[in-house]
């Protein structure tokens, strides 16, 4: 493709997915009131404090949260005070937390009537099925008589740096329906994708449409389990596995991202070194989850953080430095990752505890897949294409005749013992047809070896345009050809087909000129209407067959074009044949 075209393409990807993330963070915008800054912050150093530990400090050992803070993950607990104003009671209000993947455990206390704190409780250590409000995220009921609340958050190894709204029931229903929509839709095109992207499998037999597959596979994984989808509604009672799910899929779907790379760019040819690094770089994402998970520490955050960016950089860097190597299909990967790539940062600088949840850090990666990963399978589509139509060459290069593009000779000898065999089975007739380019040698004398050639290849034209799709044309010799009519015809036919042969080769031949036209003589034998003493065609007598056809050709008069033979038993067809040319 041109340079132009991929401009254009690379413009428009980055374009729909930067107007998306900003019409998304618009949208999510519009649904309630942010309230994370109106929040007074207290850190539990220990995450050992309980309500009435916390409600009894004094106000000086609180913080004004003036803007999103991150707090680094460990055995430490964020808790945050509001003081609401009143609330209007003829309504429900809720908090709902962004970012449901970052919080190992979230409780909400409010003081009752009776002077009882009531608590409420989610995050991914709890089953979500006993979560307060079963939902995709942490939702509490606020009670709109109570004046102050407190939020207990604990989260590890991961950063906090929640984002946190305040919605009534109507723009709390609407942002699920919303999202779950979304994310429904998402999730029917992932699976749609993941299905033609195994039927590619099965139909090119590529190990980089595996890759492609295991890639996917996982990112559809991490969304589901990222977005709070997988504990809603296909793990709701295994709270181990919602906290485990968004980092090993995260991993694995780096991991499979290195190895797709690996084998779109083909290292295997390019550089050996460098694929022994990749692949060791693979099965390092494939691996880590088992030390992450046994050695859960900031320190392993942080080197989970690490290798995803790494990837990123190394992926786009093989991508392009194949795309050099003359690899042209690489670089057309490197812009199919493009998407996801510019939206990684939003999750990353997350996860570093850079910027706080938002929509974007919740979507980006979900937006950019959706975009790059039924171009990943166009792109593959189109390489898949080449590469067989490459393969599709070779082997045709292996059975054609490299100057006319006929058949060769053992695929002609293969279907002539076929037809024979049909011929004396059945009560058909079948035929086959011998032709020399008379004039060759003149041409060649005259016009040299050029237009020879040439008169070959005319001459092939013409035979090929005069047979149907199951018959056959072969170049068998230097200046002849057999037509093996293999299509049902009478008899009587065949006559006027030699004689339409030898007009067409008289007749005017554009790439040559008119005193070259090519001067057709021709033999033909049908195939047997009615059994012989045999079924068996061997290949004796194919070559038998044969060999009595050239004879025929070299002893036939020079001013005879057209010679008809008929099939003769074994014992006198030689001698028969003989007679009859000299008797002519």
């Amino acid at each position: 493709m041109k340079d132009s075209t991929v401009s254009r393409i690379a413009f428009t990807v980055a374009f729909a997915l930067a107007l998306a993330l900003s019409f998304g963070n618009v949208w999510g915008m519009r649904s309630g009131d942010v309230v994370t800054t109106q929040a007074l912050i207290w850190v539990d150093p220990s995450g050992t404090a309980t309500v009435s530990e916390v409600t009894s400090l004094p106000v000086t050992r609180l913080q004004r949260l003036d803007r999103p803070t991150s707090l680094d993950g460990g055995s430490r607990a964020l808790w945050m005070r509001w003081d609401f104003a009143v609330l209007p009671s003829d309504q429900q209000w809720f908090i709902v937390l962004q970012g449901g993947a970052f919080f190992n455990r979230v409780d909400f206390h409010q003081l009752g009537r009776d002077g009882v704190w009531q608590s409420q409780s989610a995050g991914d250590h709890r089953p979500v099925s006993s979560w307060s409000n079963p939902d995709r995220l942490p939702v509490f009921r606020v009670d709109p008589t109570a004046t102050t609340a407190w939020l207990r958050i604990e989260n590890h190894p991961a950063p906090l740096s929640p984002s946190i709204r305040l919605l009534d029931a109507r723009d709390l229903k609407a942002s699920r329906d919303r999202t779950v929509l979304g994310l429904g839709a998402y999730l029917g095109f992932g699976l749609l994708v993941l299905f033609l992207g195994w039927v590619h499998v099965r139909l090119y037999a590529d190990r980089v449409f595996v890759a492609y597959v295991t890639y996917v596979f996982c990112m559809l994984g991490f969304q589901v389990a990222f977005t709070g989808m997988g504990g809603l509604f296909f793990w709701p009672d295994w709270a181990r596995w919602n906290d485990m799910a968004p980092a090993l899929f995260m991993l694995w779907m780096t991991a499979a991202g290195i190895w797709f790379v690996r084998e779109v760019s083909s290292l295997q040819r390019l550089s050996r070194p460098l694929n022994r690094f990749i692949t060791a770089w693979s099965i390092t994402g494939f691996l880590y989850p088992v030390l992450y998970f046994l050695w859960a520490s900031p320190t392993a955050f942080k080197l989970l953080n690490l290798y995803g960016l790494l990837s990123v950089l190394l992926s786009m860097g093989v991508c392009l430095w194949a795309w050099r190597k003359g690899e042209t299909y690489a670089g057309w990967t490197a812009l199919g990752f493009l998407p996801l790539h510019l939206a990684y940062p939003f999750p990353a600088l997350r996860s570093a505890g850079a910027i706080p949840d938002s929509w974007a850090t919740q979507y980006a990666v979900l937006l950019g897949s959706a975009i790059e990963i039924p171009l990943l399978l166009y792109i593959l589509h189109r390489r898949a294409k080449d590469f067989n139509e490459n393969r599709a060459r070779m082997r045709v290069i292996d059975s054609t005749d490299p100057l006319t593009g006929l058949t060769i000779v053992p695929v002609l000898l293969l279907r002539l013992r076929d037809t024979l065999r049909r011929a004396r089975r059945g009560r058909q007739t079948f035929a086959l047809v011998l032709v020399d380019l008379a004039n060759h040698r003149e041409i060649q004398t005259t016009e040299g070896r050029v237009m020879a050639d040439r008169a070959l290849v005319v001459a092939a034209s013409i035979l090929s345009e005069m047979v149907r799709d199951i018959d056959t044309v072969c170049r068998i010799s230097e200046t002849r050809f057999a037509m093996l009519l293999e299509a049902p015809f009478r008899p009587s036919d065949l006559g006027n087909f030699a004689q339409h042969v030898v007009a067409r080769g008289l007749g005017q031949a554009e790439p040559l000129p008119t005193h070259l036209a090519p001067r057709f003589r021709v033999v033909t034998v049908p195939l047997p209407e009615h059994s012989q003493d045999s079924e068996r065609a061997d290949d004796t007598d194919v070559e038998r067959l044969l060999e009595r056809m050239h004879r025929t050709l070299d002893q036939l008069d020079p001013r005879k074009s057209i010679w008809h033979l008929p099939l003769l038993g074994a014992a006198n067809a030689e001698t028969e044949a003989t007679a009859s040319v000299r008797s002519a």
